[in-house]
């Protein structure tokens, strides 16, 4: 099994991931913007499907921070949440979790199946919150 710093390399190679020196200001900004889109999640007189979507972009830039915050930049949401055990050491279940949920919102997005689970949309609010720690502390 190759090593996280492996795996960043390997995902590099194929053009998946571009090397790119971190900026703390923009580390920074995506973590205020994932801290103002949590706040808006849990407001409750925001729609389910409206709280999904802040909830989804929040858990986005955590994971597009911590990605930055390693040297790399990927257009691919699939990937930074893929990355997450690597880029945060969070287990490899809430990664799983995020996929389902980039699968929950491209559906929204494409199909227009608003996602109406209020208990989805507590256990995303729940992902962020911890993945705001990992990064944060």
């Amino acid at each position: 099994m190759s090593s996280g710093h492996e795996k960043l390399l390997n995902l590099q190679k194929i053009g998946q991931l571009k090397a790119e020196p971190s900026a703390p200001s923009e580390i920074n900004g995506l973590i205020r913007a994932a801290a103002n889109r949590l706040r808006d999640a849990k407001n409750q007189s925001n729609s389910v499907d409206s709280r999904f979507s802040l909830a989804y972009d929040a858990a986005h830039s955590l994971a597009l921070a911590a990605l930055r915050k390693q040297g790399y930049r990927s257009e691919n949401r699939f990937i930074v949440f893929e990355l997450l055990p690597v880029t945060l050491a969070v287990p490899a279940g809430k990664s799983r979790f995020l996929h389902e949920c980039h699968r929950r919102r491209n559906v929204m997005l494409y199909d227009g199946d608003l996602v109406e689970d209020e208990s989805l949309v507590a256990e995303l609010v729940e992902v962020v919150q911890e993945l705001r720690t990992a990064l944060t502390g």
